[in-house]
């Protein structure tokens, strides 16, 4: 049962991080292999408040998150001018960049890692940091913002011919972005209790994105299926030993190919049939009847 909650609890902090990467991706048309950067500078920002400065938890928490955004917001100002896959090539150096810091910082362990931060994250407390996470984005992409941000990914040049600051929305989408993988690298460094520069490398940033294209770009639901099911899906493969990761690359594949929109296609829970079903059922029981007509609704 333990090493399901902890396979559970992976998912959550991958699924947290991944939320935040399909905001910026699937929302704003932003691609990005940086997002393990951002993780990597939150978990460390977090570890170096609770172990050398003896921070509540809860603050690092809030803090980790701030200090990724705040990352964020000078590479915004450099980067977020450049078109197509220069930013993307640019995400991807900040990524090694940051990796590459951490590893040459002898007093935080240097290559060997960072180790003795307290086990404050747990499968109750992740998935609380979770469910936050969902309703505050559900928020923003049904705001203004929400709609800024689509239609800067559906036509740039017209969004900026009818009022959007182009520049300043991708901005606050990249902030919002690395905080949620700034929290997510908290989380993560208070479940395992020692990092290392190597548990960020480029390879992380890359599950995610994978997660976040499988999942399907541009729904919540998306990203939270692709955290979930691509986290999850080899630790359900290792009775096949050997070939644990030949099926899991072939299954991710397949999945490409029979569903190039992703699992959810674009769509978010509530767009699905089944709960489309339930929801009019219920408003057909709970709907006040006319007695002046019979007593039909």
């Amino acid at each position: 049962m333990e090493y399901y909650l902890q396979v559970l609890t992976l998912a959550g902090i991958n699924l947290m991080v991944v939320m935040g990467l399909g905001l910026l991706t699937g929302f704003t048309g932003l691609f990005s292999f940086g997002h393990a950067g951002f993780m990597c500078i939150g978990a460390y920002t977090s570890a170096i408040l609770t172990v050398t400065l003896k921070v509540p938890f809860p603050i690092a928490l809030i803090v980790a998150g701030l200090a990724a955004g705040a990352v964020s917001l000078l590479l915004g100002r450099l980067t977020l001018k450049l078109k197509g896959d220069y930013f993307l090539i640019a995400t991807l150096g900040f990524g090694e960049s940051v990796r590459l810091v951490f590893d040459n910082i002898e007093p935080l362990g240097g290559a060997r890692g960072f180790s003795g931060i307290a086990k404050n994250s747990n499968f109750i407390s992740v998935w609380i940091v979770c469910i936050v996470g969902i309703f505050f984005l559900v928020r923003l992409i049904n705001s203004r913002y929400g709609r800024n941000f689509k239609a800067i990914r559906e036509e740039e040049l017209a969004s900026s011919t009818i009022g959007i600051d182009v520049f300043k929305t991708k901005l606050l989408s990249l902030f919002i972005s690395a905080i949620y993988a700034g929290i997510g690298g908290s989380l993560y460094a208070h479940y395992m209790t020692f990092i290392k520069p190597t548990n960020f490398a480029l390879i992380k940033s890359t599950e995610f994105t994978i997660m976040a294209i499988i999942g399907g770009l541009g729904s919540i639901t998306g990203s939270d299926i692709g955290a979930l099911l691509l986290t999850v899906l080899p630790e359900l493969l290792r009775f096949v030993a050997d070939w644990r990761m030949v099926i899991y690359g072939a299954a991710v594949v397949i999945l490409i190919i029979v569903r190039p929109k992703g699992i959810a296609g674009g769509k978010e829970f509530k767009d699905y049939f089944f709960v489309v079903w339930i929801r009019r059922s219920f408003k057909k029981l709970f709907a006040k009847k006319d007695p002046g007509n019979g007593g039909k609704v």
